[in-house]
């Protein structure tokens, strides 16, 4: 592009960011002195990776969503009192300051009489007989037990738990590390979605979208199979060579475009995924083969046990992208069949036969993720999330199920970084609410927490969006240094 055909735009930004280059910037998707991660390779390479501000604790992150929102009290959260109390009303005491009511109205108390508690490790941390693998674990896990969140729909709890936001057009938190850090591996995604089956996750892809970050940061989702990504695969007519002359002729006509419209981050998304996906031809399909994985290690995940072979085969995927260098891995745990019927953990109804079936899926790959990476010693730098969109009631529906409840539930982490065997807050005596509202933890400090294990100041983290300076946050948040070693 010779001087004369340069627009006032254009000689701005390729001018040393002048005075008016750094006022025009400002007004620009992501630049300005608020772009507190953005360099100058990200502007050439908006993949490029970056150094993290502050020390980091770990380099990957894997988020495990629970889909369909479990019921920690029959998991973690063991309460005596309810079980005193099973069969009766709920006092009114324990129902003070619920201002939100449940799909089915409040209910009796309910227990399973199938439910049965122990103490494991040195932590104590209470287990039921759901989860007998992952309580061998108990001393890796530093429990959150006064979880709360807003709204009690699935769909739009769950954008909340990953976008921070009740309304779709907010970046999720796997767009903002990608973001922020860069791809740590040029041949695969920095923010990976595994999913088992082959039905999307509920609410769909605006649960790992960019949001108003540039496109190029979005979540890329692997199908389960030998080919992870829809239309991958070179054709067989067509060779290789003839192949990288068709994209490098694509790019340059695409750079020529793009060059007339700098801010239209969709055309520069859209010429780093062509040759993304060119280099993950051989990467990602190799990255997720299990073929080479020794039989003692798929039996570690329970790929020899038809219920939590899917699952199992999922997570495995998940530490050899770790191993690969993806930063950010979002596993949602999917539907089960159950007599018959494609559900997840939402059990409105049989609590029991739902619970212990989806407990089944999860329970040995989990705690064998949990060993894999520490004998592998990965474990430090890897930080594994264990979360949902909402909990569920202690009261019943049903007769025997239970209802929504963001009020107060369980999550866990572990990992690098992570004060290991410990336990954050309480729920009330029932289990119904956040005992201590002072130690509530809100969807906007896990995210908080996460960033700052991977060196991430979620206050700096900021993006010029529409002339406002965005974080991941939103205006919330705050790190639980109490879960922080």
């Amino acid at each position: 592009m010779t001087m004369k055909n340069k627009s006032r735009r254009d000689f701005l930004r390729t001018s040393g960011y002048g005075l008016g280059g750094l006022a025009l910037s400002g007004l620009m998707p992501g630049g300005g002195i608020f772009a507190g991660v953005a360099s100058a390779a990200s502007l050439v390479d908006p993949l490029a990776p970056k150094t993290p501000p502050l020390p980091a604790k770990v380099k990957s992150v894997i988020w495990l969503h629970m889909d369909g929102a479990p019921s920690t009290l029959d998991l973690y959260d063991y309460k005596p009192e309810l079980v005193r109390l099973a069969g009766q009303d709920v006092p009114a005491s324990f129902l003070k300051g619920i201002k939100t009511s449940t799909q089915g109205g409040v209910g009796k108390l309910f227990v399973s009489d199938k439910r049965t508690w122990k103490q494991y490790g040195e932590s104590g941390a209470w287990f039921s007989n759901l989860l007998p693998n992952l309580a061998q674990h108990a001393d890796k896990l530093a429990f959150i037990k006064s979880s709360k969140t807003i709204g009690a729909t699935h769909d739009i709890s769950i954008l909340k738990l990953n976008t921070g936001d009740l309304n779709p057009g907010r970046p999720s938190l796997g767009a903002w590390v990608q973001y922020a850090l860069g791809s740590a591996n040029p041949d695969l995604p920095a923010y990976v979605v595994l999913y088992p089956g082959n039905k999307q996750p509920t609410g769909g892809s605006v649960n790992w979208s960019s949001g108003f970050l540039p496109a190029v940061y979005q979540g890329t989702a692997f199908r389960p199979g030998e080919h992870p990504i829809v239309h991958l695969d070179r054709p067989s007519l067509v060779a290789a060579a003839q192949q990288r002359d068709n994209l490098d002729l694509l790019k340059r006509l695409n750079e020529q475009r793009g060059s007339l419209f700098p801010e239209d981050t969709e055309l520069q998304a859209r010429i780093n995924s062509y040759e993304l996906a060119y280099r993950m031809e051989s990467a990602a399909p190799e990255a997720v083969d299990l073929s080479k994985e020794t039989d003692a290690t798929k039996a570690l995940y329970g790929l020899n046990d038809e219920i939590s072979k899917d699952y199992g085969s999922v997570l495995l995927r998940a530490r050899r992208l770790v191993e690969r260098g993806v930063r950010f891995i979002q596993v949602v745990s999917g539907p089960t069949d159950i007599n018959g019927d494609s559900r997840n953990w939402d059990a409105h109804q049989d609590l029991e036969l739902n619970h212990s079936t989806h407990a089944r899926k999860v329970d040995k790959p989990i705690a064998g993720l949990l060993a894999d990476l520490q004998s592998l010693g990965l474990l430090e730098s890897t930080l594994v999330v264990w979360t949902s969109e909402f909990g569920r009631t202690s009261y019943g529906q049903s007769g025997n199920g239970r209802d929504h409840n963001p009020w107060g539930y369980t999550q866990w982490l572990a990992g690098g970084g992570v004060k290991a065997g410990t336990t954050y807050g309480a729920t009330d005596e029932i289990g119904l609410q956040v005992a201590d509202k002072s130690l509530e933890v809100d969807t906007y400090d896990l995210h908080a927490t996460v960033l700052n294990q991977l060196g991430l100041d979620h206050l700096k983290v900021t993006f010029q969006n529409h002339g406002r300076a965005e974080r991941p946050t939103v205006v919330y948040g705050k790190v639980i240094k109490e879960l922080i070693a």
